[in-house]
């Protein structure tokens, strides 16, 4: 018998995820996924047009926890019901709907970094390594048994894109090879250790400020975390904002009191709290673009506190 999911998806991971399905001949009836938001920059690509491409009906619901979506879903008798990038947590309800279980795809190695953008959060706190999870869906987020994961390396200069980029890919593997598995019944069920984990909560445009008395490690770590097409790092400089969008730490230590920007050799610099340099390869004053030669121009050489 053809087994049959619904399937929850959104963003690139659910765009590599649904063709997955597809290949290894699961039905999907329904995609739920949401209305792009005017007010986010859409730089991923639209699991709507997907489905619109294989004939595979979708609806964008603001609240997937309903009677009548319940109801819709119950009605399609799914043996599956997957979730892969949606924004909204599924309750008890739905999750019980599917005769063979309801699945998650998350982007961190489980139980570490449950919760909100973990890719963004282990960038941020200075992981070497993340990757995807396929797990069973329990009411409580990101904490029902583990079927399979892939670990991708986090290298010192990657962004959060770039490591996005590595998840996506990972969670395709993931799913691919956990497929055969499902279908047939035999897949594993490995008790996740929420005590050996951490939980994290959304992050808001807000959080990106940068405090130039940290460490520049810290600094730097913030900047990649944040980097476009997230919202980017920011500080105040001569009463404007000051977005920082690409670092790299420099070697060797500032023969100046910290925490300080100059200009030297065409390059912009900052000396953080623990008197590290980074070097700033991309940033931008009051919404423009600001280069070193343009920085020495208008400010001058000279150090220059923040």
């Amino acid at each position: 018998m053809t087994p049959r999911a619904i399937v929850f998806a959104y963003h690139n991971v659910g765009c590599a995820c649904v063709p997955l399905l597809l290949k290894h001949g699961v039905d999907i009836p329904l995609i739920v996924t949401h209305d792009d938001n005017p007010n986010e920059t859409i730089w991923f690509d639209s699991v709507a047009k997907l489905a619109a491409r294989h004939g595979i009906p979708t609806i964008t619901p603001d609240d997937a926890n309903t009677d009548e979506i319940i109801a819709r879903v119950r009605a399609l008798a799914p043996d599956f019901l997957f979730s892969f990038y949606y924004r909204n947590m599924l309750k008890a309800p739905l999750l019980a709907l599917p005769k063979r279980g309801a699945l998650n795809m998350h982007g961190s190695l489980l139980p570490r970094y449950r919760g909100r953008v973990p890719i963004n959060w282990a960038v941020i706190n200075g992981e070497t390594q993340t990757g995807a999870t396929l797990h069973y869906m329990v009411e409580k987020p990101d904490a029902g048994d583990i079927v399979d994961q892939e670990a991708v390396p986090i290298l010192h200069d990657d962004t959060a894109l770039d490591v996005f980029r590595k998840v996506t890919a990972a969670a395709a593997t993931v799913l691919d090879r956990s497929l055969p598995a499902l279908i047939a019944g035999t897949a594993p069920h490995v008790p996740m250790d929420l005590a050996a984990g951490n939980y994290c909560g959304g992050r808001k445009p807000e959080d990106g400020r940068i405090d130039w008395r940290w460490p520049a490690a810290r600094v730097h770590n913030l900047v990649r975390g944040v980097a476009p097409p997230y919202p980017g790092a920011f500080s105040s400089f001569e009463g404007l904002e000051l977005r920082v969008l690409r670092t790299r730490l420099a070697p060797g230590a500032a023969q100046l009191a910290a925490p300080a920007l100059y200009a030297e050799d065409g390059s912009c610099f900052a000396v953080c709290g623990d008197g590290a340099r980074l070097q700033i390869l991309e940033m931008e004053l009051d919404g423009q673009p600001l280069s070193a030669a343009d920085f020495a121009a208008r400010f001058g050489k000279q150090h220059l506190l923040l």
